[in-house]
């Protein structure tokens, strides 16, 4: 029987391929009625069981067409967790048990950072490697290397589930509205902050930090306070934009207050140079009009954060994360008992079970405040 030489190029040269050793006649026939199968379904036949893993997860990355900083993840995932480990094994030598003993070497000391080399893996991680890795021998099988996915195999496999991950999250940390008030005077008035407009801004709308440092002068209405959130800052090239986290555009209505702030903002920029209030412009950009390094840009927050501390003293401080603050806006909303659906729009999450399992911190507060407006209407 000839197979091809190249498994990628089914219709060039091919070679004679057999097998011998069969005791009787009817298991070499039976063997050759295996083979004919495995033809038929696209397995192949090549010599030494196919590439290794290794070999194979760069032919996969290199077929992928995602986002540059999902395709840095892929990379680093494979790179880190995966090749030096299992990247050896031949594709049809990975099995569900293997699969499994790696994923809890992984749990146990597969840290592989800078700090706390050899320490435990979060059980997020180590779901982004299953994800990536299923993913990956998902093409395997259409490539004809795999019969079956072994990641697939979950009463043998046991990766981390949602419900585990969410478990391990560490509590979101938010401010209460005062809380908020106090520390945007103090930012404003003592601090004399230059970046106080994008605090406010991201308080105010909840945007994420890239949606934020990605917006154009021509993104915002402020006669009719609304802005348009059309893409995303690119963490991992420099003055590059993405489209945002769900591929799609949202717009969001913003009070008289933050649309205040955004034209003084917007004065400002144009002071230095008509350039930079022009629609083409991004808002929060450079000098040069480029955009902001988003990690500086959260450095530059807690170094306010500090200074802040600092200023208080005595007075205990909840340290809030950039991040924090989009928390803070959702979590505001939703115990004002603004609908879930309009916080998910405002967010720009993909579906509202996202919105409310981030968030179910503030069900216990909407609870109470139901059951407070039923009796009030039934007495």
């Amino acid at each position: 029987m000839r197979v091809p030489l190249d498994a990628d190029h089914p219709d060039g040269r091919t070679r004679q391929a057999g097998k011998s050793g069969f005791v009787t006649m009817e298991a070499a026939d039976d063997a050759l009625q295996q083979a004919r199968r495995d033809i038929r379904d696209h397995r192949l036949l090549a010599r030494g069981g196919g590439p290794t893993i290794a070999e194979y997860s760069e032919q996969w990355l290199a077929g992928l067409r995602l986002a540059k900083s999902t395709m840095d993840g892929y990379r680093r995932i494979m790179r880190v967790h995966v090749v030096p480990e299992l990247g050896h094994l031949k594709l049809d030598q990975l099995t569900a048990t293997r699969l499994a003993k790696h994923y809890r070497e992984l749990e146990a000391s597969g840290r592989r950072g800078q700090r706390d080399v050899g320490g435990p893996l979060s059980g997020n991680t180590v779901r982004k490697v299953h994800v990536t890795l299923g993913a990956m021998l998902d093409s395997a099988i259409e490539d004809g290397h795999l019969s079956i996915n072994p990641a697939r195999k979950k009463r043998t496999v046991k990766a981390p589930t949602g419900k585990q991950v969410r478990a391990e999250r560490p509590e979101i940390v938010t401010w209460t509205a005062d809380e908020l008030r106090v520390f945007l005077d103090w930012d404003r008035d003592v601090y004399d902050d230059i970046y106080f407009t994008l605090w406010t801004t991201i308080a105010n709308t909840g945007m994420r930090r890239g949606e934020a440092l990605a917006l154009r002068w021509g993104d915002l209405d402020l006669v009719n306070g609304r802005i348009s959130i059309r893409r995303a800052a690119e963490a991992t090239v420099r003055n590059a934009t993405k489209t945002t986290k769900t591929g799609q555009a949202r717009v969001v209505d913003i009070d008289e207050r933050t649309a205040e702030g955004l034209r003084r903002w917007k004065a400002a920029r144009g002071s230095l140079s008509l350039d930079l209030a022009r629609a083409g412009a991004y808002v929060f950009g450079t000098i040069e009009n480029t955009v902001p390094n988003g990690n500086a840009i959260s450095n530059r927050w807690s170094v306010r954060l500090a200074a802040y501390a600092k200023h208080r003293g005595a007075v205990e401080q909840k340290k809030v994360t950039l991040k924090g603050l989009r928390h803070t806006h959702a979590t505001l909303l939703l115990e004002l008992g603004v609908h879930p659906k309009v916080v998910q729009e405002r967010l720009g999450h993909s579906n509202i079970s996202t919105t409310m399992n981030i968030y179910s911190h503030v069900t216990p507060t909407m609870q109470r405040d139901a059951v407070t407006r039923l009796s009030a209407l039934l007495s």
